[in-house]
């Protein structure tokens, strides 16, 4: 597996599905091996830790670092390592493919962080609407199993680690981390006061993990070639490939593994074959639904954490939603809203009432009702629904990125349907 694309290189090269004697062939589970049979588990924390491995779930929050949270010793007890497989994300669909296509890297990078934080049980929490990828990692977990690669004194050990697939019943919020957890726990997908953090208290009260499918399948490629390769992936500061993907109107949609911090411009117009005949982007939301928009002036900027967040949005998944001038940003940000609005664990007022108010008031600007001030009310609800401490999580605050990032750089739009009943015309 020396492919520069360590998650998804494997795939082009058995041309498909990898099952477990195509990733054993390629030297899958060598490093899970090594794992467990060489490496103290603070080794491997320190390792991961190295290499600068970000969350790659959205909020990149460093793996090594958080690995560490987890108490150690004899006396700690039970712990618990958890994937978070929901991806409810509009707009994402990385870890669908990796879980579809390359099951065995999730579950390899699974066995490690089971070892660097002492767990010997684990979960993959899957978005319910993931019948076929739950089918193929159902199936590879069940070949592991039959190997030896999981269960009782995995390697001729004495480390044990069970892993088992938990299917989500659904909402947006069990992405959420402490809402996960209590899904996974068989109670409402509600998010937790915190602290406790996870690490300290996460399932059933126990120490928890929980990190993205594509975040755990970096790691065997960590394990096996070390911090030095993975830092020589990346095209700038952070390290590593990224799963990128495009959706919209281009000429190739779809998920890419590339260098982090490729360009915007590289990925859509060379690995997304730029925009469709007759039609012009106008402005894109680069990682998912809750993040804010860029423009045109952007698309040269490198797509990782520290220079996304530089101007004014956030890398979030990786996967861009792409509009074209074609699109309404008004009725856009509507459907995001409503789709915020219906996903809502009504936990907090603002976030419970506040999103059905503003979805319903960008009802009435498309349907001529606007009035002068309108778009001033948006502005201060999306400061107020939106600040990060007024909600108990950040899904109200991730709903109004769109809207107040479209104020800021579509605001002759909005002003046209309020003073014009009608959308403004095409700009192309």
């Amino acid at each position: 597996m020396d492919d520069v694309r360590p998650l998804i290189g494997i795939i082009d090269a058995v041309g498909g599905r990898v099952g477990l004697d195509d990733y054993e062939s390629h030297g899958g589970y060598d490093a899970a091996r090594r794992a467990v049979t060489e490496m103290a588990p603070s080794d491997v924390i320190d390792l991961v830790k190295d290499a600068n491995l970000r969350g790659r779930g959205g909020a990149g929050f460093p793996t090594g670092m958080k690995w560490s949270f987890v108490p150690q010793g004899p006396d700690v007890g039970l712990k618990y390592l958890v994937c978070n497989a929901d991806e409810m994300e509009p707009g994402t669909f990385k870890d669908r493919y990796l879980i579809t296509y390359n099951p065995h890297v999730l579950v390899e990078g699974m066995i490690i962080g089971a070892h660097a934080i002492g767990a010997e049980q684990g979960y993959v929490f899957l978005r319910g609407e993931y019948h076929e990828p739950g089918a193929e990692l159902e199936r590879a977990i069940a070949d592991a199993y039959a190997k030896g690669l999981l269960g009782q004194g995995i390697f001729g050990t004495e480390t044990n680690f069970d892993l088992r697939l938990h299917r989500s019943g659904g909402r947006y919020i069990c992405g959420e981390e402490t809402a996960l957890l209590n899904a996974l726990e068989g109670k409402r997908a509600q998010p937790r006061q915190k602290p406790p953090f996870p690490p300290a208290s996460g399932a059933w009260g126990r120490p928890t993990i929980v990190n993205n499918v594509e975040t755990f399948c970096n790691v065997p490629g960590i394990v096996r070639n070390g911090a030095e390769w993975y830092h020589g992936l990346g095209a700038t500061d952070d390290a590593g490939t990224k799963l990128y993907g495009v959706s919209g109107r281009v000429n190739k949609p779809g998920l890419w593994e590339l260098p982090i911090g490729t360009t915007v411009r590289e990925i859509i117009d060379e690995h997304a074959g730029g925009m469709q005949d007759g039609y012009k982007l106008r402005g894109f939301l680069p990682g998912g639904a809750s993040t804010d928009f860029l423009v045109e002036e952007h698309l040269d900027l490198a797509m990782d954490y520290g220079t996304i967040q530089a101007a004014g949005s956030r890398m979030g998944t990786g996967t861009m939603i792409i509009m074209d001038d074609s699109i309404c940003p008004v009725d856009m940000c509507r459907n995001l809203e409503h789709f915020f609005a219906q996903e809502s664990c009504g936990f907090c007022t603002p976030c419970r009432e506040g999103l059905p108010w503003v979805e319903s008031l960008l009802i009435d600007i498309l349907e001529g009702r606007g009035e002068e001030g309108d778009l001033d009310i948006l502005a201060r609800n999306a400061q107020f629904i939106g600040g990060p401490t007024n909600t108990f999580c950040l899904h109200a605050p991730g709903a109004m990125e769109p809207l107040q990032s479209a104020l800021k750089y579509f605001r002759e739009d909005f002003e046209h349907y309020i003073q014009n009943g009608t959308r403004a015309p095409s700009p192309g």
